[in-house]
């Protein structure tokens, strides 16, 4: 399948919509004009009867040796490897080694030190992890991929959404860095974005 007007057929996502966890994934789609018609719902049959039950979000699709795949990186490399989402994930050598170098610190890095944040209430500094997007990642770029987002700005925004959902005080250019990928992406970022604010703003409500 090519990028623009494709649909998900024999493909079936169950999310969150709340969840940060799926952001990243629903963004993708949106943005890269997948049919959204093919979105499950949290809870199905499928996913409660996995090994990793409640995994957010999960991909089920002909042609994976188990059916299934969890993982939001994952599900980000396989759709656009599927569909040929090259403005995404670039075919480039070097550009795709950036964007996959960016998602692993991202999982190896940050996400340790986030989680800890958030499950402990403990103060925790990013400081320096989230630093190293500021000054390697981005090295004075408006976005990891350049003038476009690739799946590696995608799922970094996400995080950027998490930690504003932890309060946790963001510096200047990460806010500067959201806005460019609001302003890149639209409402495919916009409106995902906005649930998943709303939700938390509902937690402190209540």
């Amino acid at each position: 399948m090519t990028e623009g007007g494709d649909h998900l057929d024999e493909e079936t996502l169950s999310i969150l919509e709340s969840s940060v966890n799926a952001l990243s994934v629903r963004v993708l789609v949106r943005a890269a004009g997948l049919d959204s018609d093919g979105l499950g719902t949290w809870g199905t049959q499928s996913m409660l009867e996995l090994p990793a039950t409640g995994a957010d979000p999960l991909l089920e699709a002909e042609g994976l040796p188990q059916g299934s795949l969890w993982e939001s990186g994952a599900i980000l490399q396989y759709l656009c490897n599927k569909h040929r989402l090259d403005r995404f994930y670039p075919t480039d050598a070097a550009e795709r080694a950036m964007v996959d170098s960016a998602m692993f610190y991202l999982v190896g890095t940050v996400y340790p030190l986030l989680a800890q944040a958030a499950h402990t209430h403990t103060a925790v500094s990013l400081e320096g992890p989230l630093d190293v997007y500021h000054v390697f990642f981005l090295r004075g770029r408006r976005l990891i991929g350049g003038d476009e987002p690739t799946i590696a700005d995608i799922r970094f925004a996400a995080t950027l959404e998490f930690l504003r959902a932890i309060d946790y005080r963001l510096p200047g250019w990460a806010d500067e860095y959201t806005a460019a990928m609001e302003q890149a992406l639209g409402e495919a970022y916009s409106e995902p974005v906005a649930h998943v604010r709303t939700y938390v703003e509902s937690l402190r409500a209540a």
